[in-house]
């Protein structure tokens, strides 16, 4: 039986001036340089067997799928399922070392980091991202998908696969912007998982990768 490969494609990096956590919030755009990170992906994989495209509705995730579905001439699908976790914190300007963590206002929301009580329990996270990996594998029979997410989304479902614990330090996520999860089928059994940064050469030059507020 023929190999089929679903990578699960991190947006670029978003325009983001005011540096809040944007979450599910419409309107955040990829920056100049986050254009450029989808270009990196799409050349990246310009010489795969491409067959299937599809994103999180988000408006970063849209457009860092259309330089790839414009190569292989696709349309880019829509999965809700690929959407950004929930998050407590939306639309608020939260980040290490800034006092949010110790006001005593949000220590309820930050009760449970197993869970996590601030958000979208990862288990949820996990069980849709997993049905969508799925739903990509049978449209791509014996060739290649590309779904186009977020990064807590696609860590989570990287730690499902491999079956450890959701729950996890932030810091330590392998889920670069623009980077590439490569989910590799023997059938429909899972045989194998890749990473590449593609826009590695642009992630230095991040604003995002320097404040660590992407998602």
């Amino acid at each position: 039986m023929s190999e089929t490969v679903v990578h699960v494609l991190r947006h670029g990096e978003v325009h983001n001036p005011d540096g809040i956590l944007y979450g599910r919030l419409p309107g955040f755009r990829l920056s100049e340089l986050g254009v450029q990170m989808a270009k990196a992906a799409a050349q990246a994989l310009a010489d795969k067997t491409v067959v299937h495209v599809v994103a999180s509705p988000l408006e970063r995730a849209q457009q860092t799928a259309d330089p790839i579905a414009g190569h292989f001439g696709l349309p880019v699908g829509v999965d809700e399922r690929l959407i950004e976790s929930a998050n407590w914190f939306e639309g608020k300007k939260v980040s290490p070392g800034d006092g949010s963590f110790r006001d005593p206002r949000n220590w309820w929301v930050l009760r449970d980091p197993v869970t996590p009580s601030w958000g979208e329990a990862y288990r949820a996270i996990a069980e849709r991202m997993f049905a969508a990996l799925h739903a990509a594998r049978i449209a791509a029979e014996g060739r290649e998908a590309v779904l186009v997410s977020h990064q807590l989304p696609i860590w989570t479902l990287r730690r499902y696969v491999e079956r450890k614990r959701l729950w996890h330090d932030p810091r330590r996520r392998q889920c670069g912007l623009a980077s590439l999860t490569s989910f590799h089928f023997d059938g429909a059994k899972i045989a194998g998982i890749g990473y590449s940064e593609p826009a590695a050469h642009l992630i230095a030059m991040s604003v995002t990768a320097r404040t660590a507020k992407g998602a």
